[in-house]
């Protein structure tokens, strides 16, 4: 499972020209699930998104969450990141989960995410979504499990 994490003054996904997901100040998060990913990784990169201090306190030090500041989280499913670039110059997806377990993880992830009653709003599984965000710092992080 990879998750890029990007901390954001706001954040939109449309599908179309319909809005289906908008937040403030908070985290923006691409997740892809892989063969092989499971429960305790959703639960394990749930908790960390929950409390990665990357955050600023108020001398400025990453030092607060996102559930310290109430942030909103968008979480758009993002099969590419599963993509394999080593060879040649056409992404392999041979790593990527099956379509119907991507999306049973992904609905997990955003409902473990959904029980800090933090905003949290998502982009639509498998649709072609145009994702729009105002990166704060820049700061963005690459997880993985």
């Amino acid at each position: 499972m990879k998750i890029v994490a990007q901390r954001v003054l706001r954040s939109s996904v449309s599908v179309g020209s319909e809005v289906i997901g908008e937040i403030g100040r908070g985290l923006m998060i691409l997740f892809g699930a892989e063969k092989g990913d499971g429960d305790a990784a959703v639960d394990a990169l749930a908790e960390k998104i929950l409390n990665l201090r990357i955050f600023a306190d108020d001398q400025g030090k990453m030092n607060r969450s996102c559930l310290d500041v109430k942030g909103g989280i968008l979480v758009v499913s993002q099969f590419t990141l599963a993509g394999d670039c080593s060879r040649g110059r056409r992404p392999g997806f041979d790593h990527a989960a099956a379509p119907e377990e991507a999306e049973r993880l992904y609905r997990n992830f955003v409902a473990k995410l959904a029980e800090s009653k933090l905003n949290v709003q998502e982009g639509r599984f498998g649709a072609d979504m145009q994702v729009e965000l105002f990166n704060d710092g820049p700061v963005t992080f690459i997880l993985e499990r």
